[in-house]
Order: C-alpha cells, then structure tokens, then sequence
C-alpha cells in the first residue's frame, strides 16, 4: 500500500469516526492488548462510565467469540483472523466484528442473532435467565448462547448481522449498537 492509499484510509476512518480497527489473526493476548487501547481511547474521550464498560464488555464477548469459533475447528492463521471496528457515531458507539465461519454455522448464527432482535428488553432479560439455568454439559462447545444474548442486553437498538457467502464457509458480520 502506497502513502497516497495508506492516507485516504486515514481519511476514511476519521470521516467514519472509527476508533479503533483490526484485521488479521487475533489470539487471547492480542485481544487483551486491543482491550487495553480501546479503555485508555475511551478514557480520553471521556465517555460515560457505563457506556464504556458496555463497548469493553461487547468487544471483549465478538472478539473471545471469534477465537474460541476458530479454535475449535482448528482453522489456520488466515482463516482465525478476525476484522474487528469500533466507531463512534453521535452518541452512540457501534461496535462490529468479523470472521470466517463454515455455512451452516453462519446461517444458524444469522438465524440467533434476527430472533434476539426481535426481542424486547423484558424478553432478553428472560431470556437470558433461561440460558443461564440451562445445564452445561462439561464437554459441550457453547455458542450463541449467554454471552450473544448479554450483547443485545448491552445495546441501544437491535443486533443486526450479515452472512457473506464463499462457498462451503462464509463471513459472519455481527454490529452492536451502544
């Protein structure tokens, strides 16, 4: 990438008010490093204490969600990496993030994500009570369960995601609101 492009994507973040953006392969330490930057940002920005706390805990949940996803089906460095942008928009934040899921996974997840937003506040809150009395099998991966749904608790306007095709895997989008 020439100076000239590496310049116009400056331009693009800064009119899209994005804060913070990441894409590549994404590991626990890497999350905790982002995690750090986006706190001091938001610290800086002077944004409101519960408001802060609701974008780190969303953040936190996409991106460990993304890394548990790609080790367990043991994908390789290019296909666990993960785009990650966190904007600011008014006084709203809008967390969104990223990864490369098989199909079926994707159309499942898609299918989670359009029933939580039709959800109320009332109706995510028992929701989320009814998952968390669910029995947990020891061995069981979990997924689109408590932490999706304490997502949609955290946000300001319903959950919106998008599945982008590629043949037998696709690129699940998830965006928040807060």
């Amino acid at each position: 990438m020439d100076a000239r492009n590496l310049y116009s994507l400056r331009e693009h973040f800064n009119q899209q008010r994005i804060m913070l953006c990441f894409n590549g392969p994404i590991s626990r330490s890497l999350i905790e490093e982002i995690g750090r930057a986006l706190k001091n940002y938001l610290e800086a920005e002077q944004a409101q204490p519960s408001a802060a706390m609701d974008v780190f805990g969303v953040y936190i949940e996409m991106s460990q969600n993304i890394r548990h996803y790609a080790l367990s089906r043991n994908y390789g460095d290019l296909d666990a990496s993960a785009t990650v942008v966190i904007a600011r928009d008014a006084e709203r934040y809008i967390v969104s993030a990223g990864n490369l899921v098989e199909a079926a996974d994707g159309e499942a997840l898609l299918g989670r994500v359009q029933a939580l937003a039709g959800m109320d506040k009332a109706q995510l809150k028992a929701a989320y009570k009814e998952q968390l009395r669910q029995p947990r099998d020891a061995g069981a991966t979990s997924g689109a369960g408590l932490g999706l749904i304490d997502i949609a608790r955290k946000t300001s306007e319903p959950l919106s995601a998008t599945l982008t095709r590629h043949g037998e895997r696709a690129f699940f989008s998830l965006r928040a609101v807060i």
